[in-house]
């Protein structure tokens, strides 16, 4: 991606810090047991949420996300973490449908200690688990090109490492590092696939394209969606 590229796009997070530090506290091994998602993991996942084209019961992406009943202390506890969750989905919404990029929980740029490696694995599984809870509905339009999209997403979540082609996209740091600097605009792209509409076949000379003709989502990242045609 160009500099050029780069400027013309702003990024904004989907919850502020303070709002992603109390989410974390919440989401503590000592509060809710080893079973309970890290915030790194739930933050792609609800990304993803806000991506799908079409949103789960809010029932359901709980008993996905929260693979057993979690044991909150206090009732206040589970509705607090709820509700930072649904604005973290809803937020990240707001911001794609702007047609800006959401600024993610880590840097691409890797530390020694391989933290920072963990947190793009961590984020990227999230993102994929959520995929899984509807891959029909992800895959049901152009199938090959949400695979294409999504092949980044796969290879860095460290659930595909067995697969020699998953491997050989991660092989190294450096390569690691790209593919995850390519993460916020994947994730623009894939949510704009789902909403706006194809382009229309160019017709031939002298044939109007008429007044409903579609646009094209590669010129469709500015204004939102409903601007640009789409609906979500």
């Amino acid at each position: 991606m160009s500099a050029d590229h780069d400027d013309a796009i702003d990024s904004h997070p989907p919850l502020d810090d303070t709002g992603l530090a109390r989410l974390d506290e919440l989401l503590a091994p000592e509060q809710l047991g080893e079973e309970a998602p890290d915030v790194i993991s739930a933050h792609g996942f609800l990304v993803a949420l806000a991506v799908a084209p079409q949103s789960p019961p809010q029932t359901q992406w709980l008993a996905e996300l929260f693979e057993t009943a979690p044991a909150f202390a206090e009732l206040a506890a589970r509705d607090e973490v709820i509700t930072l969750m649904e604005t973290l989905t809803r937020q990240a919404g707001d911001i794609l449908e702007r047609g800006e990029w959401l600024e993610l929980p880590f840097d691409t740029d890797l530390d020694d200690d391989g933290e920072m490696a963990a947190a793009i694995e961590d984020w990227c599984a999230g993102f994929m688990q959520a995929v899984f809870l509807d891959e029909t509905t992800w895959f049901a339009q152009d199938e090959s090109h949400v695979a294409a999209l999504l092949l980044p997403f796969m290879a860095l979540s460290g659930l595909f490492e067995e697969e020699p082609e998953m491997a050989e996209m991660v092989a190294d740091e450096a390569q690691f590092s790209a593919l995850a600097t390519q993460l916020p605009e994947l994730t623009l792209d894939l949510y704009l696939h789902f909403r706006v509409p194809p382009e229309a076949p160019k017709r031939g000379p002298g044939k109007s394209g008429g007044k409903h003709e579609g646009k094209s989502r590669s010129g469709a990242r500015k204004g939102s969606a409903r601007q640009r045609g789409g609906k979500r």
